[in-house]
């Protein structure tokens, strides 16, 4: 049949037939905009999936019914539906450009940055780890970017810095999103109370500890408390002068009023004719005789006591107009503390700019920053960051900075990289750049938002902006600019000669492939695959091509590939269409839940088809499952370690119970283990808004802490609730969380002792296996392997299929290798991912069979460091030092990890090439700073070059 029904697609002639200039994006990033498959009817390619998709049409007519539970499904419904929107295409799919710094050499530029941080002085150090969270963005794990992060606001000085910082750090647990959380809460450490970032001073050591909020709610830190004192009477001390404001007169002392500033000083003690009056007029000052008699008691009592905000506000204008800087700060730390949402914000924030009240400002920013993402569509708030005009009067008032555009743009170009605002930002970004890399991001970004928005000349120019600042990546963008506009030849001689100049990467022959036709394609396709294979833009082509070729079952393997290893949404979808294609439409939904639980909301077939929509339209021609059918579909699925399909049985429950927190959780940790850690976190948050129970909410607060850092909060966050109920979860989080340190003898008794009480608790049988392996686990550790090994079977009992690798581990403790060998070879059986297993089993075989195992695990998951690093020590074994060190760069070159560079630095060492070394380690301590064996390492190479330096 599968012959039959792609019989027509040869003649069709589907690559000459969508033949244009427009490539489309298959981007899971703007899928809201452009979808999946791009093309739409650009070029023909909406012509071909007319006639494809009515030609399945024809053939589902014909085939016999089949009845699933009795219901007749309506497949020629579904080939309807879907008849508008065409087959992907192959030559209208095109690789993303990363938005990000993309060194040309990414260890290098981990290593330089790594020195400078330590040789720059204290106050400079905030901005150097501001560098090194935007070298980390690059990568796909946040956790590096957040240490980065808090390192920045840990050394910051200033306000300014101390309260964008800090906001960021909150957007990065996405906050906003947790119900019944305040933007202005305080979480108990200096590091993001919102009261103690408004403190201009340098404490690094002081960051992590508590803030005075949580000893003293009601006490404010850095200003004072506007209400609450008697204000001092003028009638205590006879005055010496008058000020006429209109018909009212204001007693004051003329030495008193003198000290408030030089020009006061000038005006009643110099040659000016006011020295010799009694009685000045101050009409036409702008101030009234409320605000005049605030002032004496100020000049008296050198306080601000319980006034309206407009007086204050006077006052802040006239110290401004008669250079009063203690009257000035007084004022503006008094506002400052009356600025408490976003009304008030809107409110003060423009005086607070006019009059340069830096508090103030500070004050009214920070609620802003910390309303973030809505705050951006406030548009009374956007007048104040967009405008070169008002990025010049923040200027004014010490609040326009790199790191403030930068947070924004961001934000913005996660929100919508096309839109005005996205631009403006990132120009104002451009405009606060003095440093190389900070030139190099705001050019780029411009360039990839320009391509996005069809502005191809302008794009072309940022781009080429970017590589005059050193950003050799952005040559992508000039090509893909100058193709767009119709030059692929220069294109091709572009990347051609970046390709001759560098060392080849993986994204250079992926760009040219872009520019080249037939085999030359292909051959440029598998190489940037060779170089780097987590690029995925040569599987989706090399599949689509399989699929225009009537290979269909070829296709779906050739994405499976990187599926095995590397989930994304746009490579779900295109598995969801091969499968409708072979009517398998089982597999088409599994993908297609799989991917809303990614992206909740996105687009299908050319941002034409929401994924909910698919769901509905291919649900009738599968069978329908009951909340208990699938409660045991997900035993089998996660005993199977089919992880996506896991996702999709989550989704399936969550449509009919969309409040069960506990599901959500179940589905947070599915994401983690795919490495969709946005997703998983979005997830968390779900289940924590959803939750019934304090002691419930507690503990998903605990587990969105210790994902973000936060392991002491996590722990109590754990014991608060534990002190409400005693529950399964609550000991789960803590033994999980006191686990993740350098545990001694005592404190591994005590994650025993919490997962014992853990499995006291209800719970289900998926969990149960968790916590019986993670007990088995810290029963190996303390060395009492045959506790360890009941606890494996026990979990075993329960489905918990990786507790087979647990008890491998107990055999080979034991010297039962042969034991071992076969744990693992189950585990390989069961799992429907298997890589991890390969790789475990060679520990337990003799050299050429933990080759070939951990070839087939390099094979399944390039990701996975442990093979590379085998090969690597049996090549150095061998005296192959070139290869070993090959070995270990060709990982390098697409996956930067401390162990594979801490390694490498080791094989340096032994070669004598102690430059290397350095390198290569402070590249390592860019990844864990206190990194002991890479430390020892560092410092030996170090001591070896001051000794060769002449004296």
């Amino acid at each position: 049949m599968q012959n039959n029904l792609f019989t027509s697609i040869r003649s069709l002639k589907l690559i000459d037939g969508c033949k244009g200039t427009q490539v489309y994006a298959l981007n899971p990033s703007t899928a809201n905009v452009n979808g999946g498959f791009g093309g739409g009817g650009s070029g023909g390619g909406g012509g071909v999936g007319e006639k494809f998709l009515q030609h399945l049409h024809d053939r589902v007519s014909s085939i016999r019914a089949k009845s699933v539970r009795n219901v007749q499904p309506n497949t020629s419904a579904l080939a309807e539906a879907l008849l508008p929107y065409g087959p992907p295409v192959a030559d209208l799919l095109e690789p993303d450009i990363e938005p990000n710094l993309k060194p040309i050499n990414f260890v290098e530029t981990l290593a330089d940055v790594y020195r400078r941080i330590e040789e720059c002085p204290q106050f400079e150090k905030s901005g150097m780890y501001l560098e090194q969270c935007a070298v980390f963005r690059a990568l796909s794990d946040p956790k590096l970017f957040r240490r980065s992060l808090r390192c920045a606001r840990q050394h910051a000085v200033d306000v300014h810095s101390k309260i964008v910082l800090s906001a960021w750090l909150r957007f990065e647990r996405r906050d906003d999103e947790i119900t019944g959380l305040s933007s202005m809460g305080c979480c108990g450490r200096n590091i993001e109370c919102p009261k103690a970032c408004l403190v201009s001073a340098y404490d690094p050591e002081s960051v992590n500890e508590a803030c005075m909020c949580s000893g003293n709610p009601s006490e404010d830190v850095g200003v004072e408390n506007p209400a609450g004192n008697e204000e001092c009477s003028t009638s205590d001390e006879d005055g010496d002068m008058l000020f006429y404001v209109g018909n009212e007169e204001v007693k004051c002392m003329r030495y008193n009023i003198a000290t408030l500033s030089r020009p006061f000083r000038a005006m009643l003690y110099g040659g000016f004719m006011e020295s010799k009056r009694e009685k000045i007029n101050f009409t036409h000052n702008g101030v009234s005789a409320e605000a005049m008699r605030a002032a004496e008691v100020f000049s008296r009592m050198k306080r601000l006591d319980s006034l309206k905000p407009k007086i204050v506000l006077e006052l802040l204008s006239l110290a401004n107009k008669y250079c009063c800087d203690e009257l000035k700060s007084a004022c503006d730390s008094y506002l400052a503390a009356l600025v408490c949402d976003i009304e008030d914000a809107s409110l003060f924030f423009e005086y607070g700019v006019e009059e340069t009240a830096y508090i103030l400002v500070a004050a009214c920013l920070q609620v802003f920053l910390r309303e973030l993402p809505s705050s951006m569509r406030d548009t009374n708030m956007m007048k104040f960051f967009c405008s070169s005009e008002a990025r010049e009067r923040l200027a004014l008032a010490g609040h326009a900075s790199f790191l403030l555009y930068y947070f924004l743009s961001q934000i913005a170009l996660e929100d919508n990289m096309k839109s005005n605002i996205s631009v403006m930002l990132l120009e104002r970004l451009g405009e606060c750049a003095t440093a190389d890399w900070q030139k190099q991001i705001a050019y780029h970004q411009l360039g990839c938002v320009m391509l996005e928005r069809d502005e191809y000349k302008d794009a072309q120019r940022w781009f080429e902006a970017a590589v005059g600042a050193g950003h050799v990546y952005s040559t992508v963008g000039i090509a893909r600019a100058k193709f767009k506009r119709g030059h692929k030849y220069k294109a091709y001689k572009l990347m051609n000669s970046l390709i001759s100049d560098y060392t080849p990467s993986g994204w250079m022959y992926q760009e040219r492939s872009l520019y080249c036709v037939g085999k030359e394609k292909m051959m440029d396709l598998d190489m940037a695959t060779e170089l780097d294979p987590t690029l995925s833009y040569p599987y989706k082509y090399r599949s689509v091509s399989l699929l225009e070729d009537n290979k269909l079952g070829a296709a779906i393997s050739e994405i499976n590939k990187i599926l095995g290893f590397k989930v994304s949404s746009d490579c779900l979808e295109l598995r969801a269409w091969f499968s409708v294609a072979l009517e398998d439409y089982e597999g088409a939904l599994r993908d297609t839940r799989a991917l809303l639980t990614l992206e909740p909301k996105y687009m299908m077939f050319h941002g034409k088809l929401p994924g909910d929509q698919l769901v509905e339209l291919l649900k009738p021609h599968v069978q329908q499952w009951s909340q208990a059918d699938c409660w045991m579909q997900l035993y089998d699925r996660w005993s199977s370690v089919d992880d996506i399909g896991s996702l999709a049985v989550v989704h399936h429950m969550l449509a009919n119970d969309p409040n069960k927190s506990l599901l959500r959780f179940r589905q947070s940790l599915l994401l983690l283990r795919l490495n969709c850690q946005k997703s998983a976190m979005r997830s968390l948050r779900a289940a924590r808004n959803h939750s019934a129970y304090e002691h419930e909410r507690l503990v998903y607060e605990g587990w969105i802490l210790y994902d973000t850092g936060n392991r002491e909060e996590a722990l109590a966050k754990a014991e608060e609730s534990i002190s409400i109920q005693r529950s399964f979860e609550a000991f789960f989080l803590k033994a999980y969380a006191l686990a993740d340190s350098n545990l001694n003898q005592e404190a591994s008794t005590k994650v025993i002792q919490l997962l014992e009480e853990a499995l006291r608790c209800p719970s289900d049988g998926l969990r149960k296996g968790q916590a019986l392996n993670n007990l088995g686990g810290a029963y190996v550790d303390c060395d009492k392997l045959d506790l360890a090994a009941d606890c494996y079977m026990n979990a075993l009992n329960i489905k918990h299929t990786r507790a087979h690798q647990g008890l491998a581990r107990v055999y080979h403790l034991k010297n039962q290798r042969k034991s071992a060998y076969d744990e693992m070879t189950k585990l390989i059986e069961k799992a429907r991912n298997n890589a991890s297993a390969y790789e475990k089993r060679s520990e337990y075989c003799d050299r050429d069979m933990a080759k070939s195992d951990l070839n087939m695990a390099t094979h399944l998951d390039p990701l996975r460091t442990y093979p590379y690093r085998y090969r690597a020590a049996v090549l150095m074994d061998d005296q192959k030092e070139a290869e070993a060190i090959a070995e270990l760069t060709k990982a390098l070159a697409f996956k930067p990890d401390l162990q594979l560079l801490h390694l490498r630095a080791a094989f340096h060492e032994s070669m004598g090439d102690d430059v290397s070394t350095i390198r290569d380690c402070e590249a390592a301590l860019c990844f864990d700073p206190s990194h002991q064996d890479t430390l020892n390492l560092y410092n030996r190479a170090r001591e070896r070059v001051k000794e060769q330096q002449p004296k």
